[in-house]
């Protein structure tokens, strides 16, 4: 008679997963667990709870490319081992990072000939890009004034209040005094006149924005400049500009090949780019060109030698994955300066597409503008109810968009907008299904009855004030007290039974 053997615990983890004991408990969160779990639960438990995020094509709020064609994946994926740092081990992806930056180099005018290498850098994102640029600036800057024995110790920069928030992390962390213009209802970017009133001589630069994070505005770099060469003809400063294009320098090119922002501007001496936004290649990769090489002092590049050779480096980190700089190289040969207008083009239409349905519905004011970066910001004109954007956003959430609410930086803070980043992989049926949901919402609101709001007096004698809870806020209190009781004293009585 023969016995057939059971399978094992581990034989029915591969066999099926879904049945398997990995599953059926909870996994250690904030500890490493003990022992070893197949490949196959591994994946399935990961892959299961990774489900309850976003769909990364409908989260509006990001700028960051979600899509690259299968073939780019492919390479992403070919590439996805090799540690960038080692260029001497792998000297073709160190050519291809090369070649990428005089080709983003040339595409922002920079000024150089026709066998010239550019001077730049690969970076994680425009976040490390910008503090190498601040950091050159500083260096400069500090140079300047010890050889004209002048105190250095106090740097500024002049932005607006809509930077994005990379410019405070390097103000912070590198001690810079950060000197912010605010920006006014109606006019929610840097304003250039302003800009250069605040520039005094430890000002090691001033930092325009192509693209307000905000509201895609485009920040007159023309005009920043114009003024500047003015203030600094007068007072015999040299004051610089940097150009946060991390947004914007892969559009700018394309549609708006006349507005001049980047070195074709004499003071504009670095331009920063994020090649995962509209550069179109996945996070994270950014890029810092500078105009010559006399703008990045030769005392921030480190050569290294334990390597294998004798290479030069200037980044905040050391180990870098190689996959998105080789996908970048992709993006730029694959499409060439066709493709990226033809896609910038399409992303504006489908902006004009949203924007217009949104004013057709009659309950928004549209803050962003028709040239800049593809974004539609707006805001209702008439809160019915007291129902605002939050909840127009958080009922979105609903049909899967993520669409951002929040308020206009300092100086118009009272202004609460929703904004749409329309990126290359969202398509006119979506711009258009958008619209609809829009709608459904703003119809779903009109039957909601008004928020309850507190009351509040005041005390006529002392000048007191004091806020008396409605009755739907008396009776949630009430509750939450209650709930809390009963809570205690189940495990109170737990406790007990656990004790004998």
């Amino acid at each position: 008679m023969v016995l057939s053997r059971p399978a094992s615990e581990s034989d029915l983890s591969v066999l099926s997963t879904s049945a398997s004991r990995y599953v059926r408990d909870s996994l250690p969160r904030y500890k490493m667990p003990e022992s070893s779990i197949p490949k196959e639960a591994a994946y399935q438990i990961i892959h299961d709870e990774l489900l309850l995020d976003c769909k990364p094509k409908l989260n509006l709020a990001s700028f960051v490319t979600t899509l690259m064609e299968p073939e780019c994946d492919k390479l992403v994926m070919e590439s996805i081992n090799k540690n960038y740092v080692d260029m001497d081990e792998y000297p073709v992806t160190t050519e291809l990072h090369n070649r990428c930056v005089n080709m983003i180099a040339r595409l922002f005018h920079t000024p150089l000939g026709e066998s010239e290498d550019a001077i730049g850098v690969g970076t994680v994102g425009s976040s490390e890009a910008i503090m190498l640029a601040g950091l050159a600036f500083k260096r400069k800057w500090q140079n300047k004034r010890k050889a004209e024995g002048k105190p250095f110790d106090k740097p500024n920069i002049v932005t607006g209040a809509n930077v994005q928030v990379c410019w405070e992390k390097f103000a912070r962390y590198f001690e810079v005094e950060l000197k912010e213009v605010n920006v006014r209802e109606g006019y929610y970017v840097m304003d250039p006149a302003k800009a250069v009133e605040m520039v005094d001589e430890n000002t090691i630069c001033v930092a325009a924005i192509l693209g307000s994070t905000y509201n895609g505005e485009f920040e007159d770099v023309k005009l920043l400049n114009d003024l500047l060469l003015e203030k600094n003809k007068q007072t015999g400063w040299d004051t610089p500009i940097h150009v946060d294009a991390a947004s914007g320098g892969f559009i700018a090119p394309f549609i708006y090949p006349e507005l001049e922002w980047d070195f074709r501007l004499p003071l504009v001496k670095s331009i920063n780019v994020s090649g995962h936004k509209y550069g179109l290649v996945y996070a994270g990769i950014g890029w810092n060109i500078w105009r010559s090489k006399d703008d990045l002092p030769e005392e921030l590049i480190f050569h290294i030698k334990y390597l294998g050779a004798e290479q030069s480096t200037f980044t905040l980190n050391f180990s870098k994955g190689s996959s998105q700089i080789i996908a970048q190289y992709y993006q730029l040969i694959r499409l060439g300066q066709e493709g990226y207008k033809n896609i910038m083009e399409n992303c504006h239409e489908n902006a004009m597409v949203l924007k217009e349905g949104l004013e057709k519905t009659g309950r928004f004011e549209i803050l962003s503008k028709d040239d800049g970066v593809p974004v539609v910001a707006f805001s209702l004109k008439n809160k019915k109810g007291g129902h605002d954007e939050f909840v127009v956003s958080e009922m979105l959430r609903r049909f899967g968009w993520i669409v951002p609410a929040y308020p206009m930086p300092a100086g118009a803070q009272h202004v609460i907008v929703l904004r749409v980043v329309i990126r290359a992989e969202f398509s006119r049926t979506l711009a258009e299904r958008l619209v609809h949901d829009i709608t459904t919402v703003l119809h779903e609101l009109d039957k909601l009855p008004p928020k309850v709001t507190s009351e509040v007096e005041e005390n006529g004698n002392n000048g007191v004030v004091s806020k008396r809870k409605s009755d739907l806020e008396t009776q949630r209190e009430v509750t939450t007290l209650w709930k809390n009781y009963v809570i205690a004293q189940k495990e109170i009585k737990r406790q007990k039974v656990m004790a004998s």
